[in-house]
């Protein structure tokens, strides 16, 4: 975790305490500052990759906070989620905590207009929103092969044996299946929910109103 040390009172130079003074009277004037509110996007698997877990990590938070304001008090929240749920990290923590406030990224989604996601298993292109997803050929077959089983859960295992079957230099293992969809997830965007995760079972293709999928003609794109 990267820390940037911050100035105190007695080490801060002229401009920088000038600086510290203009945010202050950012707030409206007849209330005060009371203290804030970070959000911190980031799931156990990530924290245990980076060589971390939750809790020493809010501890660390802790720590900092009374190195610099020795007085200040804290509160931390955990941001529960359904498993597999989509979006980013911070977006789904925000939620969870009732912050009703957009970010960013939300105001902008609103602004575009939705129009659905379209998938040409013919032509192998996905559009979401009018625009071309960038999906690489690993990810378009593995959504591929969902929607051509949508509605029925399908094993990690079977994903392996299918999509994978005779590569013998790259086999991967079931945790990198969910590698694979979660990236899969994160460019789906806004529609990343049309593949379920089924808890001890494997992945569904659950199609929304807004999902159009065109066959083409010939014989089924699976080539599986």
């Amino acid at each position: 975790m990267s820390l940037t040390t911050v100035p105190t009172a007695s080490t801060a130079r002229p401009t920088e305490r000038s600086a510290s003074r203009a945010a202050l009277r950012l707030v409206p004037e007849g209330s005060e500052a009371r203290g804030f509110a970070l959000y911190v996007g980031v799931d156990e698997e990530k924290a245990r990759a980076a060589g971390v877990d939750l809790p020493a990590l809010v501890d660390a938070l802790r720590r900092l906070t009374a190195e610099l304001v020795p007085t200040a008090e804290t509160y931390a929240a955990v941001a529960l989620a359904p498993a597999g749920a989509g979006g980013r990290d911070v977006d789904i923590v925000r939620r969870a905590l009732a912050d009703k406030a957009p970010s960013p990224q939300q105001e902008a989604a609103a602004v575009k207009r939705r129009t659905g996601l379209t998938l040409d298993l013919g032509r192998k292109k996905l559009r979401i929103d009018g625009e071309t997803a960038p999906l690489t050929y690993r990810e378009f077959e593995l959504l591929q092969f969902l929607v051509l089983r949508e509605g029925r859960t399908v094993s990690r295992a079977e994903i392996i044996d299918t999509l994978w079957a005779g590569d013998e230099t790259e086999v991967p293992n079931e945790r990198t299946i969910d590698v694979h969809v979660r990236r899969l997830r994160a460019k789906l965007g806004g529609y990343g929910d049309v593949v379920r995760t089924v808890r001890g079972g494997g992945y569904r293709f659950d199609r929304h109103a807004d999902v159009v999928i065109r066959y083409g003609e010939g014989p089924s794109p699976d080539r599986f």
